[in-house]
C-alpha cells in the first residue's frame, strides 16, 4: 500500500513540476522570416531575442525552484499544496519560441555569411 502511494506521489510530482530552462526544446521557426534582414539587423534582433530568452529562462528556473519547494512541503507536511505547482506553462512556451527564433536567426546568418552564433547555455 505504501509503495503504491509513493509511486502515485512520484508520478504527480514528475508531471506537475516546471522543467529546467535548459531542458525546454526550441519551437521550430522558419529562417525565411529573417531572409529580408541585413547582417546588422540580424545581429540587433539576435541581441534582443537573446536578452529576452535569458530573462525568461531565469523566470522558468525560478518557477522550477518554487515547484520543488512546494513539492517538498507537500510530500512532507501538507499534500494539498501540490496543486499549487506551476508546471510548464506560458513561461516555458515563450522560452521555447525564443529558442526557436534564435535558431532561425543563426540559420539566416549562415545563409548570408554574417557569422552570428549564440553561445550554448
Amino acid at each position: 500500500m505504501k509503495s503504491g502511494l509513493a509511486l502515485l506521489g512520484a508520478m504527480v510530482l514528475a508531471v506537475g513540476c516546471a522543467s529546467k530552462s535548459e531542458n525546454i526544446q526550441a519551437t521550430y521557426m522558419s529562417p525565411m522570416v529573417y531572409e529580408p534582414y541585413t547582417c546588422e539587423q540580424l545581429a540587433q534582433e539576435g541581441q534582443r531575442i537573446s536578452a529576452r530568452a535569458a530573462e525568461v529562462a531565469g523566470v522558468q528556473d525560478k518557477n522550477r525552484k518554487n515547484d520543488t519547494i512546494k513539492t517538498t512541503v507537500g510530500v512532507i507536511l501538507f499534500w494539498p499544496i501540490l496543486f499549487a505547482n506551476e508546471g510548464d506553462g506560458q513561461t516555458a512556451a515563450e522560452l521555447a519560441q525564443l529558442k526557436g527564433q534564435k535558431k532561425a536567426i543563426e540559420e539566416a546568418s549562415i545563409k548570408k555569411n554574417c557569422g552570428i552564433r549564440f553561445q550554448k547555455s
